[in-house]
């Protein structure tokens, strides 16, 4: 009487609930996992980040691995304009204390 709906293939892959605390480099791994399946919400891309995930946890692959399979997904998650300094302009104080005369002077003879 009562049907089971029909499994469907395209149904989006849950996340995968494997972290590990007390080993930092997992942890890491798992949290920026967690970020960017949060994010994704192709189910491709979902089954890609937890094939990653099992074979970091596995040791099939390294770290270094990892983060170059999911960074395709992490840039859809915000673009990254670089990581150069900011420019911040400065100012030697002579050239401050001529600036601010000069001002000075323009301002007590407008009057």
């Amino acid at each position: 009487m009562t049907e089971e709906p029909p499994k469907d293939e395209s149904t989006s892959p849950e996340k995968l609930l494997i972290d590990n605390p007390s080993d930092f480099q997992f942890h890491a791994a798992y949290v920026t996992y967690s970020d960017v399946f949060d994010k994704t919400t192709d189910p491709e891309g979902r089954k890609q980040l937890n094939l990653s995930i099992t074979a970091l946890q596995q040791k099939q692959i390294d770290y270094a691995t990892f983060y170059k399979n999911i960074s395709q997904y992490r840039k859809e998650e915000s673009p990254q304009y670089g990581y150069g300094r900011a420019f911040i302009p400065t100012q030697r104080k002579r050239d401050w204390r001529r600036k601010t005369q000069k001002q000075e002077r323009i301002r007590r003879h407008k009057k």
